[in-house]
């Protein structure tokens, strides 16, 4: 068993931490506890957490030696992330999410994967779980075409190429060559750093074997926050990038176009006497009954109080994802900030 160990490729974990007293013991916990048999380490790039959360992380690394952690002094994901690949000495980089609980198979499935395919970045599925009504009327949108689209990242598909793939199993060095991540860009690096991979005749590789749970947002506030500096950053990366890959993209920044507009035209026709102006109120109207049916249907799968807030959920991830995407895709914010995390 010794023998086989040391035969086995190290593993570097990697995370960028922010305020997330919440969920970074057990995020932690789920990467000691793997079944992956080869050296690793896990190197935590501490961003300046006023909740408790750097106090939690110098405890587990005084128990702990495979525990490190580093300062992230930019403070946002993709400067935490290069602070820790840079500190880091196994050829496997795994990133991870603060709010990312790994099965204890990933790394050894992971691992396996790469050496099969000759990927350079291997990703799976993000199965968003909550455990409160709140939390589990959020996952639901995130796995459902209304919500996120319903994409492979989300609800599962074929094992193949892909475009991007969700937190990442990395060959170091192939990181170190096209130049880690972009730290310009706050949101969306994982979709631009797996571009310049691809554009440089690597392959990013999506297997539904992988399956990582993630804890969503836990209040309306830090959704809304989350959503918008997003919307942001993908209206933004569509700008300089182009959107022959992501036409999708543009469906909530329209339907939040086509409300709004609709909305306004038809108080317009209300207060003016101008009767056909009330023609304006069908896209709102479509929409609010696009919502209840999405609902309805929530309700069934969730129940009612996850059913209740799904009502309140999926309009705000869609306008605050729609509006972040016009102002990023316009660039009309001049200091565009995200917190860290997904």
């Amino acid at each position: 068993m010794a023998k086989k160990a040391q035969a086995l490729t190290g593993v570097s974990y990697v995370m960028p931490v922010l305020n997330e007293v919440e969920h970074i013991e057990a995020a932690v916990d789920s990467l000691t506890a793997q079944d992956y048999e080869g050296p690793f380490e896990i190197v935590l790039a501490l961003g300046p957490s006023v909740d408790g959360t750097n106090a939690i992380i110098d405890e587990m690394a005084r128990l702990d030696p495979r525990i490190r952690h580093i300062p992230n002094e930019l403070g946002s994901t993709p400067g935490g992330l290069n602070a820790a690949i840079r500190a880091s000495t196994h050829p496997i980089v795994v990133r991870v999410d603060a709010h990312s609980v790994l099965p204890t198979n990933y790394t050894r499935i992971a691992v396996e994967t790469l050496e099969r395919t000759g990927a350079d970045n291997v990703g799976g599925v993000m199965k968003a779980q909550g455990r409160t009504p709140f939390e589990r009327a959020v996952a639901h949108a995130y796995g459902s075409p209304e919500g996120l689209g319903g994409t492979q990242h989300h609800t599962g598909g074929d094992e193949g190429p892909a475009d991007t793939a969700y937190l990442g199993v990395f060959q170091r060095d192939r990181l170190v060559e096209v130049g880690l991540f972009d730290e310009d860009i706050k949101r969306g690096q994982d979709w631009e750093l797996n571009r310049r991979l691809r554009a440089t005749g690597g392959t990013v590789w999506f297997t539904p074997e992988l399956e990582v749970v993630y804890r969503p947002r836990s209040n309306l506030r830090k959704l809304i926050r989350q959503f918008v500096a997003t919307g942001i950053w993908r209206g933004e990366l569509a700008r300089r990038f182009g959107t022959a890959n992501s036409l999708r993209y543009f469906v909530p920044p329209l339907a939040v176009l086509g409300t709004a507009v609709g909305l306004i035209l038809g108080i317009i026709g209300s207060v003016t006497g101008i009767n056909w102006l009330a023609i304006a109120y069908a896209a709102p109207a479509v929409y609010g009954l696009f919502v209840v049916a999405a609902t309805a249907v929530a309700t069934a799968q969730e129940g009612l109080r996850s059913g209740l807030w799904y009502l309140i959920v999926l309009p705000c991830i869609h306008f605050g994802w729609g509006s972040g995407f016009i102002l990023g895709f316009l660039k009309l914010t001049k200091n565009i900030t995200a917190q860290t995390g997904r």
